[in-house]
């Protein structure tokens, strides 16, 4: 079969809210036989309710297909463009449909939504009929009502995406438990989502790898996909409320993690040369034990003190005063906003340096492992608080 697929998907409410159900259908990209249906009953939800669970049975059976890229095709305006990124999913039931939808979608390398007239979507159509009708002649079991089911009313104000700042700044001050009503932060935080890249054939072998471009590894691209998935649970990337930047190291092992990343939240992929790892000059391409053994004083020493740099590289100190100038950069550009960060080691040890306040002890106590999510916020009062380290439960069984 064809790793290329067509999602066709559609759902119903007699009554909206009221007995639902959904349909879906697979096609092969290339000669559009049908590779899988599926269908099944809702109980009573809403129709929206209904087109969601409609489009996320045909991606998991695209994806249980083994499919790679799947155009998904839906009669919604509203699932579409809010899976598209252009509208927010306002309503708190709808939501975690939007975020498992997501992803699903993510672990595909293309997914474009696509909106059809009803009159092109008969197939999904007639199969969620079908599954509405056993389900009211006794055929099949009636499910509990779903906690996502919301009237229609309340589905139906979904909007385009505008926020201005002020409002922005006073959803995030107003946030009950978060970090500023313990610390006394004043503002709304520039949030920073830190991802280090997935696994490339230097980490493998454990060799230094700094300016040397190197691409991912077979499974680096199934942890750079693992990792947008995990980033889609955070709460401003679940809800689809605008486009959020996913800024990059410009080395191929970023850039790779950084694009799957951007296709699975939709956010703009902006490249920065000041995120690039340490320069390991001499060293780059050597594994630990190399390097301790051509430069043993050197090397040592470099172990020790982030004044020390490898022969024609650079030292911590230099990647921290580096890092320290994109940071502020980042807060005037991006101020109270919720950002991606795809990078390497060091730019993350020092951001989170940064937050903490903390000496140069963390660049030789903090460990952090391919594709692990750290996040840091900045206030605009001069506070810091670090959320999370070194997160890498979204790679259990890659």
């Amino acid at each position: 079969m064809s790793t290329r697929v067509i999602v066709e998907a559609d759902g119903g409410s007699r009554g909206n809210p009221g007995a639902a159900g959904f349909g879906a259908v697979v096609r092969d990209a290339d000669t559009g036989a049908v590779l899988a249906e599926r269908s099944g009953g809702l109980g009573e939800a809403t129709n929206n309710v209904a087109e969601y669970r409609g489009m996320i049975a045909g991606v998991t059976a695209a994806l249980e297909l083994g499919a790679t890229e799947a155009e998904i095709r839906l009669d919604s305006k509203l699932v579409v463009e809010q899976m598209s990124g252009r509208w927010r999913v306002k309503h708190e039931a709808l939501q975690p449909l939007a975020a498992e939808a997501r992803r699903l979608v993510s672990r595909l390398t293309s997914a474009p939504f696509e909106w059809i007239p009803r009159d092109r979507n008969t197939h999904a159509d007639r199969l969620a009929n079908e599954a509405m009708d056993r389900q009211a002649n006794g055929e099949e079991p009636v499910p509990e009502p779903a906690a996502s089911t919301v009237s229609a009313e309340e589905a139906a104000r979904t909007e385009p995406v505008a926020r201005s700042s002020a409002e922005e700044a006073a959803s995030a001050s107003s946030t009950p438990g978060g970090a500023a009503s313990w610390s006394g932060a004043v503002g709304s935080p520039t949030r920073l989502l830190l991802l280090r890249h997935g696994q490339s054939p230097m980490s493998v072998d454990k060799r230094y790898s700094g300016r040397g471009d190197v691409p991912l590894t077979e499974l680096g691209e199934r942890q750079a996909r693992a990792a947008a998935g995990r980033l889609l649970t955070m709460d401003e990337l679940s809800s689809g409320e605008g486009t959020v930047p996913v800024l990059s190291s410009p080395l191929s092992r970023a850039r790779g993690t950084a694009e799957a990343v951007a296709r699975a939240v939709g956010g703009r992929l902006v490249s920065h040369d000041g995120l690039m790892e340490t320069d390991f000059g001499a060293w780059e391409g050597l594994t630990f034990t190399e390097a301790s053994e051509r430069y043993p004083e050197l090397h040592r020493s470099w172990l020790g003190d982030p004044a020390v740099a490898p022969p024609e590289g650079e030292s911590m100190n230099a990647v921290f005063e580096r890092v320290d100038v994109v940071r502020r950069e980042l807060l005037r550009e991006y101020a109270g906003r919720t950002i991606v960060l795809v990078t390497h080691v060091t730019p993350i040890k020092s951001l989170l340096r940064m937050a903490l306040g903390v000496g140069p002890e963390l660049f030789y106590r903090l460990h952090l492992d391919l594709a692990s999510l750290s996040v840091a916020e900045f206030y605009p009062d001069g506070n810091a608080s670090v959320r999370l380290v070194n997160d890498t439960s979204h790679l259990r069984g890659l």
